[in-house]
C-alpha cells in the first residue's frame, strides 16, 4: 500500500470508527433525532426503530472505519464501504431543507458540518478508482 493509500484511508477510517464507538448506547432521543434526519437522505432509514437506528448507526460507522484502517482489507473494497456511508451523508445534505442555499448546492450555515462529508465521497472514489502499482486494489 503507498503512503498516499495509507493517508488517504487512515484519516476517515480513525474519524468514522471513533464516531461510531462515541454513538454506541446512544439515547433514544438523539437516537430519533439522528434518525429522522438520515432518512431524509434513506428513507428505508425512517422505518427503523430509535434503537435498532442507533445500532444500525453505530456498528456500521465501526465497520466502515475498521474497513479503512486495516491494511488487508484492499482499498476498493474500504473505498466503496465509504462510498456508500459518505454517499448516505451527503444525500442527506442535499434533501435535508435548510442544509443548502437555494441553489440545492451551496451549504447554508447549518448545513456546512455536513456538507464537508462530499470530501469522504471523493476519498472514496480516489480508493476506488485507483489503480496504483497492484492491480487487485491493495
Amino acid at each position: 500500500m503507498s503512503l498516499s493509500t495509507a493517508i488517504l484511508r487512515a484519516v476517515p477510517g480513525a474519524f468514522i470508527l471513533n464516531s461510531g464507538i462515541g454513538k454506541l448506547g446512544m439515547d433514544a432521543q438523539t437516537a430519533e433525532a439522528m434518525r429522522g434526519m438520515a432518512a431524509q437522505g434513506v428513507p428505508p432509514l425512517g422505518r427503523l426503530s430509535p434503537e435498532q437506528f442507533a445500532k444500525f448507526l453505530s456498528y456500521g460507522e465501526i465497520a466502515v472505519g475498521a474497513a479503512l484502517l486495516l491494511p488487508f482489507v484492499p482499498s476498493r473494497a474500504a473505498g466503496l464501504a465509504l462510498a456508500g456511508f459518505s454517499g448516505a451523508m451527503v444525500s442527506m445534505y442535499l434533501r435535508t431543507p435548510g442544509m443548502t442555499e437555494a441553489d440545492g448546492l451551496r451549504p447554508t450555515a447549518e448545513g456546512t458540518a455536513v456538507a464537508k462529508d462530499s470530501w469522504m465521497l471523493a476519498i472514496a472514489a480516489a480508493l476506488v478508482l485507483d489503480q496504483g502499482k497492484n492491480p487487485k486494489g491493495q
